[in-house]
């Protein structure tokens, strides 16, 4: 499926030929081998269910493809998650055969990724290979093993073996992992090598392993095949005595007098504790890592971390600034991405909002998924898939946060006809206070623009500013109606007031009303700390109190930490496990489970939570329909993966 349009013509650089070793590539972007899915058996075998996904990669339109990572080793040390795909054997030759086919007849040159876990590998067993036996800082990785020089040479080895295997099944080359913290990045940092023989010590030594990795590669396929190596712009384990961002451009300029064709440019290791792929980080962030990878040497550089803009990407093509987009999580948010750029609907394309639900799930050896495509990962379910509606009827979704958004979108886009009522003045629902994170925010407002161009597109009426009510809904006869009429504060008789006020979260966030210089907001969840960050950064001193024993228990782990460098960036005090026993006209008094109080001063109290479903219409309308569906926070709040998933299922079974 080529990409075609008038894009193509204004993003003239993104979608150019270009050419890397032996072959020419149709256009300059490159589908990264994004995480591993998780859909495979526990030994190593490909399902219907990686076809399915990969049927869809294999349409996105990239000149080049790479599948993702599979262990190289028989024993399984290389093996860093519990369905990862292997090439340690003869037998996993045919179905990565059907992959690369597939990849072909999408016209991409097709690459496959071999991945040795290292430090993060032998899932299945007691131990984890490292250069050295450097502790784990992670407790959930294995004891790490030092490995002998025999055992260095039977690596090699197995890499050599696994190339040529992936060559057998139709490849058209392979790309090595020397970065976040896997087996050949191990050899290269300063943290994980503390070896004193030829394979320890200085970056030319650090690097022997990967150079003579390399060599065996380029043996074992030959001088027209392509290898592609990966590696860390920058490792940012500084904290650990890790290797310096120099010594990350040598160990390239290393690589590429080892025999690669081209260099693809990555950012952290799993263990970092600076965040490289959320949507904390600015969307050209890391860019100049690519530039500085650009300056070292002569191969082409593919680049990509947290760089989801194809607007952006073809300007830095054009700046000569990289020579490939790489792109990995937006392709999961949205596989049209670069059809939609072609046919030059930029605005159409489902953006990546960088919580990281991918990495979550992946982390806890669980099939990965994304906020924003519930169909990610449900490709081979028949009821996943967006079908023309058999009998075409009027549809009524009231509310127009995310579940709102995306079940109106879903049920036109499948050719009902749908009206959206939101008694407020503008869409998005919560996604407007979600907004006013201090970095990144504004990825909610581009979802919502998002969102807006769909019901645009696929006819939606939307009627902003009115109320629902059974009068309405009745006048409006609709055959199907859909409730997403979401969450708001449940603070009635929490917190006692005495002769004090409290402001609304939802208020402050909107800017609606004055806040004072200190500041006392009432709950830790996602809508407080969002609140507290904000003016925090304004110059306020706030203090969240919070029932519970943590902060953030309602956001996923991989952006909790987040949350948590902030507060401590902000200077915010936390102050938890208390409940609150009044609230004054300038003070919070709190008390402990064990009896202890104390007095927080205040000039503005927040009521940030607890946070309760509104669900008045959920009986107020069951009479007024033939269907009724309900979706989101009306069922109970949680995030926004949980409400667009329920609102593109109600969109779906209508």
């Amino acid at each position: 499926m080529e990409p075609s349009g008038p894009g193509v013509k204004k993003y003239g650089q993104l979608f150019e030929p270009f050419r890397v070793g032996k072959f020419t590539l149709r256009n300059r972007v490159k589908y990264a081998a994004c995480s591993v899915s998780n859909f495979n058996t526990e030994d190593g075998f490909i399902t219907d269910r990686e076809y399915a996904r990969m049927d869809v990669i294999a349409r996105t339109g990239c000149g080049l493809i790479t599948n993702q990572g599979a262990y190289p080793d028989p024993n399984g040390e290389g093996k860093a998650y519990v369905r990862q795909i292997a090439l340690c054997d003869d037998r996993y030759v045919p179905g990565l055969r059907k992959i690369a086919d597939m990849l072909h007849a999408g016209g991409a040159v097709a690459i496959q990724q071999i991945l040795h876990g290292g430090r993060y590998g032998g899932i299945n067993l007691a131990y984890a290979l490292q250069p050295s036996a450097t502790p784990q800082t992670l407790r959930h990785f294995r004891k790490p093993k030092e490995m002998s020089v025999e055992e260095i040479r039977g690596i090699i080895q197995q890499h050599a073996e696994a190339a040529t295997r992936a060559m057998d099944a139709g490849f058209d080359g392979v790309e090595h992992t020397a970065f976040m913290g896997y087996l050949l990045a191990n050899f290269l940092s300063s943290f994980t090598n503390k070896r004193e023989d030829r394979y320890g010590g200085s970056v030319e030594n650090r690097a022997r392993f990967l150079i003579e990795l390399l060599e065996a590669t380029r043996r074992a396929i030959g001088r027209d095949a392509m290898m592609v190596v990966r590696l860390n712009g920058e490792e940012l384990m500084d904290e650990f005595g890790g290797s310096t961002p120099e010594e990350c451009v040598e160990f390239m300029r290393l690589a590429e007098q080892a025999g690669a064709d081209m260099l693809s440019i990555v950012v952290g290791w799993h263990e970092a504790r600076k965040g490289a792929l959320g949507r904390d980080v600015p969307t050209d962030g890391w860019l100049p890592l690519a530039v500085r990878a650009k300056a070292a040497v002569k191969i082409p550089v593919a680049f990509g971390p947290r760089f989801g803009d194809p607007v952006m990407a073809n300007e830095a093509i054009a700046a000569g600034k990289i020579d490939l987009w790489e792109v990995c999580r937006p392709f999961l948010a949205d596989p049209m991405l670069l059809h939609k750029t072609a046919e030059d609907r930029v605005e159409e394309i489902r953006p990546c909002v960088g919580g990281l639900l991918c990495l979550s799930r992946m982390f806890r050896d669980l099939p990965y998924n994304c906020a924003m495509n519930p169909r990610l990962s449900h490709e081979y379910e028949p009821q996943y898939e967006v079908r023309p509606a058999p009998s075409p009827k009027r549809v009524l979704v009231v509310g127009g946060g995310p579940a709102g958004l995306e079940a109106a979108k879903i049920a036109a886009e499948r050719g009902h006809q749908v009206t959206l009522v939101e008694r407020r003045g503008r869409l998005g629902g919560q996604l407007v206070h979600a907004s006013k994170e201090v970095d990144g925010g504004y990825i909610w407002l581009r979802l919502i623009r998002y969102y807006e161009t769909q019901l645009a597109r696929y006819g939606v009426e939307v009627r902003l500013g009115q109320e629902m009510t059974r009068e309405l809904c009745d006048r409006m006869k609709p055959d199907a109606i859909v409730v997403a009429t979401g969450a708001a504060l449940d603070v009635q008789g929490r917190y006692p007031l005495d002769g004090g006020a409290l402001l609304d979260v939802y208020d402050v966030l909107e800017e609606r009303v004055p806040v004072g210089q200190r500041v006392v907001v009432l709950s830790g969840e996602r809508a407080g700390l969002v609140c507290a960050e904000s003016l925090s950064a304004q110059g306020k001193r706030v203090t969240v109190v919070e029932a519970g024993d943590r902060i953030a228990s309602d956001v996923i782990p991989t952006f909790r930490w987040r949350h948590m460098a902030w507060v401590k960036e902000y200077g915010i005090e936390t102050v938890t496990g208390v409940r609150v026993a009044r609230v004054t006209r300038d003070a919070v008094e709190v008390v402990a489970k064990d009896g202890a109080r104390r007095v927080i001063p205040a000039d503005s109290v927040i009521a940030a939570g607890p946070r309760g479903s509104v669900q008045g219409l959920v009986d107020g309308l069951e009479f007024s329909g033939d269907e009724m569906y309900i979706a989101g926070d009306v069922i109970r709040p949680r995030a926004v993966h949980n409400a667009v998933r329920e609102g593109f299922l109600a969109g779906l079974r209508i």
